[in-house]
């Protein structure tokens, strides 16, 4: 009975994640469509890179006038270029078929959702190690997978799939090694998220900080009632990440220092550029208003709260009002539930005190820092109060919101039919939130503008 159940949701959970994500993928606009832009975000100026790469066969500098959109007077040719690499390359092996637009289009865009298909496999394996009850690890994965915008994400061009496929693999990789040791996989798995990271989005750097923190703390021992350092097998398997990270990432770092006169980051460049044309942004900063009348005199914590549950489009189609209680329903009830609600017991490093610390600051770290660069952004750079942004603590976040829940006396008390019952409940409104911000929400718009 429990292999049957498990079958049907595993079937399910794939089923459900390719329905959703190719609905999306094949039927939203690449294109402004006045008056309201269902376009996914920046997605016709980021597209312009793998197209590059699909024509000519090799990367771009930001400079390449193919880049530009409009008067929009700097290009994403100076960002972490894999994301676009893969993209353009998988374009460049359709077109040896096919001259079609439309068909090179969904190439792209059937990268990013194969790439959260394989993240949404990660994610399964990952709840199996975290969770002894399995319908905490199904809540778990569905909370990941399905959540419209975290899904969304794998949808349409932008270096965000990727992103959020890599804090997967580093996020596996640390409690692989963290329960067994690192051994060969586990080490590979982190070493190919920080990889991958490193190489498709900056503002998820800070997973890569807490990875480091947590893999040195993984290293201590306690023996005869004293810690001690395992410095050997500390250094052996630390300086082959080290190497095979360097050697891997290295590339892309010295490309922009020669192409970029020294900016190895790029962005700085980027900036330049803009300034250049004598183009201005006006920022909360360059006015001279405070942090604190951009975070509390606005409805900075609103849209930033909306848009990383729901938001699609240009930040333009917003799912029912009933989808966002029920999100920061659960969402307050887990956190709550992670501070206040009794320990089951069940954390795999529960009996290691000093790992379980470094754990949580690990992975505060990792949900700490993309909001800091938000708030960094929206406030100097770019008004944006974008969930997207926040993506790269998603994991982290949603498994303290798991594992809170399973902490409320409601369910830790309850007996094996109010556990059923909560469980499907959650379970179906995770669903559902899905189902409608997909085909009730965003498709119906879609269906009314050509995708090209």
């Amino acid at each position: 009975m429990k292999w049957s159940r498990e079958k049907s949701l595993t079937v399910v959970y794939f089923a459900l994640y390719l329905m959703a994500t190719l609905t999306i993928a094949l039927h939203q606009p690449l294109n402004d469509t006045y008056p309201l832009l269902q376009n996914p975000p920046d997605e016709h100026s980021r597209y312009k890179v793998p197209l590059y790469i699909c024509e000519h066969g090799t990367l771009p500098t930001g400079y390449e006038e193919e880049l530009f959109s409009g008067e929009c007077r700097w290009t994403y040719g100076f960002y972490t270029l894999l994301p676009y690499m893969t993209q353009g390359y998988a374009m460049r092996f359709a077109a040896l078929f096919t001259d079609s637009e439309l068909a090179l289009l969904y190439t792209a865009r059937l990268v990013n959702v194969i790439q959260g298909l394989i993240m949404a496999y990660v994610i399964l394996l990952l709840g199996k190690r975290l969770f002894e009850d399995d319908r905490v690890k199904w809540l778990f994965c569905f909370l990941v997978t399905f959540l419209p915008q975290s899904l969304f994400m794998h949808t349409y061009v932008n270096p965000d799939s990727m992103c959020l496929l890599s804090t997967a693999l580093m996020f596996y990789g640390l409690v692989a090694g963290m329960q067994d040791g690192f051994s060969f996989r586990p080490c590979v798995l982190l070493t190919a998220g920080i990889i991958l990271c490193a190489l498709s989005y900056y503002n998820g750097y800070g997973f890569i900080l807490g990875s480091m923190v947590l893999f040195v703390a993984c290293f201590i021992r306690k023996e005869g009632g004293k810690l001690r350092y395992d410095w050997k097998p500390f250094l052996k398997k630390g300086i082959i990440i080290s190497a095979a990270v360097l050697l891997c990432i290295g590339w892309h770092f010295v490309r922009n220092y020669m192409l970029y006169d020294g900016d190895f980051i790029g962005l700085t460049s980027k900036e330049n550029l803009i300034r250049s044309y004598g183009i201005s942004r006006d920022t909360y900063y360059s006015e001279g208003k405070s942090l604190f009348s951009m975070l509390f005199g606005t409805t900075f914590f609103l849209k930033v709260a909306l848009s990383f549950i729901a938001n699609y489009g240009s930040t333009t189609l917003y799912a029912w009002k009933i989808v966002y209680l029920f999100y920061l329903g659960v969402f307050a009830l887990g956190i709550g539930g992670a501070f206040f609600g009794r320990s089951t017991g069940q954390e795999p490093w529960r009996e290691k005190t000093w790992l379980r610390l470094f754990f949580h600051a690990a992975m505060t770290l990792c949900i700490v820092i993309p909001f800091i660069l938000l708030v960094r952004y929206a406030y100097a750079t770019d008004y944006q109060a974008q969930g997207r942004y926040l993506m790269p603590g998603l994991i982290p976040f949603l498994y303290y919101v798991a594992r809170g829940l399973e902490k409320l006396p409601l369910w830790r008390k309850g007996g094996e039919r109010r556990k059923n019952i909560l469980w499907l409940c959650s379970m179906a409104g995770i669903a559902a939130s899905l189902l409608i911000m997909v085909y009730v929400v965003a498709l119906p718009r879609y269906l009314e503008v050509t995708v090209l």
